[in-house]
């Protein structure tokens, strides 16, 4: 590959990522299963959390395809890379409880603050600015990254659909961190990770989703995003 070749094609670059351990924390809720159940599939080793390490085992029972289950902090312990797919009202405190546990690790949060009313969700601002930049102020001694945020659950957790066609916005402060997190987003047939910015940018990548709700519900659709041009 020619460096003009290396500058024009980033993907190209990507690293592989299929021997690396992936964690979901809120692996037993439904958008925790379906990741899980998606990476284990293309052939990840995946292990799902709980704070009820029996739970998250039951959960990785029926999800099959060699998924362990554990306790939140073993999950986080024995991973190379920790999603974060815990309800938002739970956030802060279970990635307080698990710093030591994280520290070095690469975290990927997917975390969306909504609310809902009469009107239907509403994006929240937390008072960092977005969950990923929460998780980056309780977690200094990690590698903090934001992405996921934009997949049906629905889809994600239905084996009678092979591909699941949708860009996966990526973003983080540190190169490296991104291009792992992309790769891996790359494992999941018909996806693509894209990076889009620094953490500073998450609020909007996360309050995004309310507006996906909304279409997903006047349309009776799960949509999804795609990047053009790139």
């Amino acid at each position: 590959m020619t460096s003009l070749d290396s500058a024009t094609n980033p993907a190209h670059e990507l690293p592989d990522v299929s021997q690396l351990v992936v964690g979901v924390l809120g692996g037993t809720g439904d958008q925790g299963r379906g990741l899980a159940l998606r990476l284990a599939k293309a052939g990840q080793q995946v292990i799902i959390g709980s704070r009820d390490a029996a739970r998250a085992q039951a959960s990785a029972d029926a999800i099959g395809h060699g998924v362990r289950g554990a306790d939140n902090a073993t999950t986080a312990r024995e991973s190379d890379i920790v999603i974060v797919a815990v309800p938002w009202d739970g956030h802060g405190a279970t990635l307080t409880a698990l710093r030591e546990e994280l520290a070095g690790k690469i975290v990927v949060d997917c975390v969306n603050p909504l609310g809902f009313d009469k009107q239907g969700a509403y994006a929240l601002v937390p008072e960092e600015g977005s969950a990923a930049q929460q998780a980056a102020a309780l977690l200094p001694d990690s590698r903090v990254t934001a992405a996921f945020h934009h997949l049906s659950a629905v889809l994600l957790q239905d084996e009678s659909i092979e591909r699941i066609d949708t860009d996966v916005m990526v973003l983080g402060e540190e190169r490296a961190a991104t291009d792992i997190v992309q790769a891996l987003a790359g494992r999941i047939p018909g996806m693509r990770g894209v990076f889009a910015g620094r953490l500073r940018n998450a609020h909007q990548v996360e309050s995004l989703v309310a507006n996906l709700i909304s279409v997903n519900r006047r349309y009776k659709a799960h949509a999804g995003l795609r990047i053009t041009d790139v």
